[in-house]
């Protein structure tokens, strides 16, 4: 498989907060923001993978600020780490008032996928290497959370994940 970077699964999407989007309040339901990172996080999957990728977890969520009615919501997505069918995925939430053109960040999330073919069976995808300083750091934790949500699924025992010590220690 060809060498990958996570510059090559950039996606991004710009959304309007529109009355049908929010709660009674006026702020963006956290369901339809949960749609539009699913949406933008597979398409940035599939840039990676070059194939069908579907929604295998939901890492984490974090709404820190909420959106008003009227909101313009910028989603970016980028593959940070590959396994063998696997690719996690951040989205990063930006959002801006429509007056000024300044984005501010107001949420993340982490989720993964995984690539699947015309048969719906997982497939391999390619490894991914990280350049920038952000791209290796989110690399690097990217191991450090599959390996605690696979010993906490009991699927690995503590002495196989290697790097959890460190997860611990920071």
């Amino acid at each position: 498989m060809e060498k990958r970077h996570p510059k090559d699964s950039i996606s991004t999407t710009t959304k309007v907060v529109l009355p049908n989007d929010t709660n009674t309040l006026g702020k963006l339901f956290g369901g339809s923001l949960l749609a539009w990172i699913d949406e933008i996080g597979a398409v940035a999957a599939h840039r990676h993978s070059g194939r069908v990728a579907v929604t295998a977890a939901i890492n984490n969520v974090s709404f820190s600020k909420p959106v008003d009615l009227g909101t313009i919501v910028t989603l970016c997505a980028k593959v940070s780490r590959a396994f063998s069918s696997s690719m996690e995925v951040i989205i990063d939430v930006f959002i801006e008032d429509g007056i000024t053109p300044e984005k501010t960040a107001s949420n993340q999330a982490i989720l993964t996928f995984v690539a699947v073919d015309q048969n719906g069976r997982t497939i391999n995808v390619p490894e991914i290497f990280p350049e920038t300083d952000e791209e290796k750091e989110r690399y690097a934790a990217a191991l450090r959370r599959r390996q605690l949500s696979l010993l906490i699924a009991g699927r690995i025992k503590a002495d196989q994940a290697t790097e959890l010590k460190a997860l611990f220690e920071m």
